[in-house]
Parts: structure tokens; sequence; C-alpha cells
């Protein structure tokens, strides 16, 4: 049996309804959210936002003092250069977009703070798009698993994810990844006794010859 289908057929059955663990209820809401988790965790994220959604939304937050701004989410870290991106950002889809998140990478890509994983994130959970973001967790399971090498950076990576798992699985397979990578095979102490790709793994490899 091919890897991919092996890997897939497991990661169905350990995150059958992966999700993104962002929580929002509008598309400005999760496209804030992303930016904020840059060097930040999503339970960090969610507290932080939690306050701020409470007391802005896109209209007023494009309105809001930097300070203001600034004292919410200072827990996500980089907090001046972030405050200063949410509100750019909020007078960018106010002015061009009626506060509404559009379906346009080329034109979220150009925002501030929002690069290429980030506009993946939104397109694939907003829109449907076909997508692999590549964060920490998906870089550090596809390397191990062999599905790219310690060398490529993200854009290789996920050029490869792409190439390797079928169109249909990626938007579940980005969630499922990431929980993988969160939960089970973690940057230290990662769960190696029951995971189901022992076989192929490359951090398994080294530490079981060690």
């Amino acid at each position: 049996m091919m890897k991919s289908k092996i890997i897939l057929e497991n990661l169905n059955k350990l995150y059958p309804n992966a999700t993104c663990e962002l929580n929002y209820h509008k598309p400005y809401e999760l496209l804030i959210a992303t930016v904020l988790s840059a060097q930040c965790t999503d339970k960090r994220v969610n507290q932080v936002t939690a306050v701020l959604f409470t007391k802005y939304d896109i209209f007023s937050l494009a309105k809001a003092s930097i300070k203001d701004i600034e004292d919410i989410i200072r827990p996500c870290g980089t907090f001046t250069r972030k405050a200063k991106y949410l509100k750019e950002i909020a007078q960018s889809l106010v002015k061009d977009y009626k506060g509404e998140v559009p379906n346009n990478r080329e034109y979220l890509e150009n925002l501030p703070g929002v690069g290429h994983k980030t506009c993946n994130v939104v397109l694939a959970n907003i829109y449907g798009v076909p997508s692999i973001a590549v964060d920490t967790h998906v870089m550090r399971v596809s390397i191990r698993l062999k599905l790219a090498k310690p060398q490529d950076n993200v854009s290789t990576i996920e050029k490869k994810l792409m190439q390797k798992f079928p169109q249909s699985s990626w938007i579940k397979l980005h969630h499922q990844l990431v929980l993988f990578g969160r939960y089970n095979c973690k940057a230290k102490n990662p769960q190696c006794i029951n995971c189901p790709f022992k076989d192929f793994c490359a951090y398994y490899t080294k530490i079981s010859s060690s």
C-alpha cells in the first residue's frame, strides 16, 4: 500500500472530524485569529480573541486606538507589530470590501501580516479552496514521515504534500497533520510507542537505533 494512503487512513482514524482549533464566527475573525497565531499557540489566541471580538467588530476595529489593541493582544507576543497589522487589515477590508473577506488570494496576501500560509488557512476554511497550510507542526511531521526533506522550505513542503495526496483531502489533511503534530508527534517527547507510522518515520528510526 502506498505510504500516502496509509497516512490518510490512519489520520482519518485518529482525527476523523479534524477542524481548525481557532475560535471564530465570522470570516474576518478567522483572518485576524490566524494573523495573531504567528509564534503563538491557538489556545492563547482563543483567549485573546474572546476579549477582542467582544469589544470590536471589523468596523470599530478599523477605528480603534493602536494602544487599546496592543493592550488586548499583548499575550500573543510581538503585539506592537500585530496591533498595527490588525488595524490596517480592518481598514482595508472596510474600505475595499465593506468588511467582508474576499475569495481573492492576491488581495489577501498583500494585506499586512497575511502571508501565504495565513491565506491558505482562510481560503480553505471560509471558501473551501483546496490548500495545505504548512506551519511548524505540518513541517515537522512531513519531515519525520519522509514526505519532505529536512532542508525543504515551507513552499517546497506544500508542493510535495499536494503532489502526494489527492486534492480532495488537502483541507482536512492540513488540520489532521496540525493535530497529529500538536498532540502526538510533538517536537519534544513525541508519542512514538503507539504511532502507526513508526515503520517509515525518520525520527523513530534514529532514536530506536541509538
